[in-house]
């Protein structure tokens, strides 16, 4: 346990990724192999324990401290494993007990929760402290991405990182075939392909005037970005899985998506609703989402149905390494000898110069469409963003102005701080919430709008607090839909602060009435 802690009090004070990845190398060649593999799990999200609720734990450290104090701390402190390391009776005890076998006691049938975390707590270092509840709920917050565990992993076997994603989604902690191969002892995992989610390749932000104007269109496709959820479908023998650009099978809440494929396919598209083909707004595509069992009713007025650009797997083949241009022909001839029932093919557009590309992208309105997707044609498919490869460019973001109603604390870096903002607009003399918001600013800006919330609270509501309604922010947006499920009636996609109105008076912002106007002429 000392390792792991010192391993994360070091993570959570180093900024710089290098460093990061040198810190989880030394944890790797420090620790013994049956906890290192517990550490990269817990470090990656993969380590997660169903009896331990972050509610139960409150509950156990409640009962052994006066609440009042508890919540007080709580507020002022804003993180959860801090507050408990803090305000637990310190024993000066420094045990060293190791991660695994903590690991197993948490999975154990007979385990008694509330004995199991007194006893530990009481047997535990501040730090230690503080590292343990990490382990219990997760949310380390300490500036540790999926990539940088990954390139720390390369570079301590001495493997090639592209190798570590191929087969990363079909390991589990504690990862000791991983560890094997990583230290020479035995070949590289075998992952039955079938029956994972493979990394995406994801795309730039493209600069208009450094990338941009220099592009060679000829050696690039251009397509739509459509406005639905990217997907992976993997199939073979029949079976249909389909997974979210997370890695999550969401196969269930879609079950009309089913392709007849006996070897191995993994396709890339997009996830979108609509009949015959035809895209209905994201919207209507959140009614869908996270519906495990779909009814008949909702199936039919809202089938869903991939739009496919990519091709990962073809004829049982991994055609990764092969380019662009080639993975579309593949993908091609899968289509065409396939029964379309629940899919199509996302077209390829042609433009004589970048002068007509700009125009249509300035012309753009279809409520489905961001913007563009700019793919080299001689690119690999490769996990992650990789610079000259893909780019996408979206249509200006909509803009309006909104009203500071209510703020909360964030998370991490951000839990001293209220960073999280719900917004209004009016409806004649009321104001009504539009939209959340909780990225766009600086650092400066940040500590502006915190100092404003803590000096014009009216009320709290557990941790949310009300404000004077006095402050306007311009909100960014990518679209905006009719919604019933808002009290604004309205919903926006992607709202993010694009700058403070610290001037405007809040009876200049727009009522709702002339924003469905503006927006949908009506």
């Amino acid at each position: 346990m000392k390792n792991l802690t010192n391993m994360l009090n070091e993570l959570l004070y180093t900024s710089s990724s290098n460093k990061k990845i040198d810190i989880i190398i030394y944890y790797l060649n420090s620790t013994p192999l049956e906890d290192r593999g517990f550490g990269i799990a817990l470090l990656n999200g993969d380590l997660k324990f169903k009896k331990i609720k972050n509610s139960s734990i409150k509950e156990i450290i409640k009962d052994k401290i006066d609440t009042y104090l508890f919540d007080l701390s709580y507020d002022y402190v804003g993180d959860l494993a801090e507050t408990i390391a803090l305000i637990w009776e310190n024993k000066s005890i420094d045990s060293n007990i190791p991660l695994n076998i903590l690991v197993k006691k948490l999975e154990s049938k007979d385990l008694n929760i509330k004995k199991f975390v007194c006893e530990y707590l009481d047997n535990f270092s501040v730090d230690q402290r503080w590292a343990f509840i990490k382990l219990l709920l997760g949310g380390l917050r300490v500036g540790v991405s999926a990539k940088i565990v990954k390139k720390a992993l390369s570079l301590y076997g001495n493997k090639k990182i592209s190798d570590i994603e191929k087969i990363w989604n079909g390991l589990e902690p504690p990862y000791n075939d991983l560890f094997e191969w990583l230290d020479n002892k035995k070949p590289i995992p075998q992952i039955d392909q079938s029956n994972i989610f493979h990394p995406l390749m994801l795309a730039y932000s493209i600069d208009e005037e450094k990338e941009l104007n220099n592009i060679d269109l000829d050696q690039f496709y251009v397509e739509y970005k459509w406005d639905g959820i990217r997907v992976q479908v993997v199939v073979k023998e029949n079976k249909t899985k389909i997974f979210s650009r997370g890695g999550e099978e969401i196969s269930k809440s879609f079950p009309e998506i089913s392709i007849e494929q006996t070897k191995l396919c993994v396709l890339d598209g997009e996830l979108l609703v609509g009949k015959n083909y035809v895209e209905m707004p994201f919207n209507e595509l959140q009614k869908r989402i996270n519906k495990k069992n779909p009814s008949k009713k909702l199936l039919s007025e809202l089938p869903a149905f991939i739009r496919i650009y990519d091709i990962l797997f073809f004829m049982g083949r991994d055609v990764r390494n092969e380019k662009l241009i080639t993975r579309k022909n593949y993908l091609l001839d899968w289509y065409n000898s396939s029964e379309k029932n629940c899919f199509d093919i996302s077209p390829v557009l042609k433009f004589n110069n970048l002068t007509e590309l700009k125009k249509q992208k300035q012309e753009l309105e279809h409520v489905n469409i961001e913007g563009f997707m700019i793919k080299n044609k001689n690119s690999c498919y490769q996990p992650g963003r990789k610079k000259g490869l893909w780019y996408k460019w979206k249509r200006d973001p909509k803009l309006i102005d909104a009203i500071l109603m209510y703020a909360q604390r964030g998370h991490g870096k951000r839990s001293s701080y209220y960073s999280d903002y719900t917004f209004g607009v009016w409806n004649e003399n009321e104001l009504v919430p539009i939209t959340k918001a909780y990225s766009g600013y600086t650092d400066k800006e940040l500590n502006k709008i915190d100092n404003f919330v803590r000096n014009n609270t009216t009320s709290k509501f557990g941790p949310v607090r009300e404000i004077k309604k006095k402050l306007v922010m311009e909100i960014a947006f990518d679209a905006i839909n009719i919604s019933k499920r808002h009290k604004s009636g309205v919903a926006l996609r992607f709202p993010r602060i694009n700058r403070i109105r610290w001037d405007k008076p809040v009876k200049e912002v727009m009522d709702i009435s002339k924003i469905k106007e503006e927006f949908f002429k009506i």
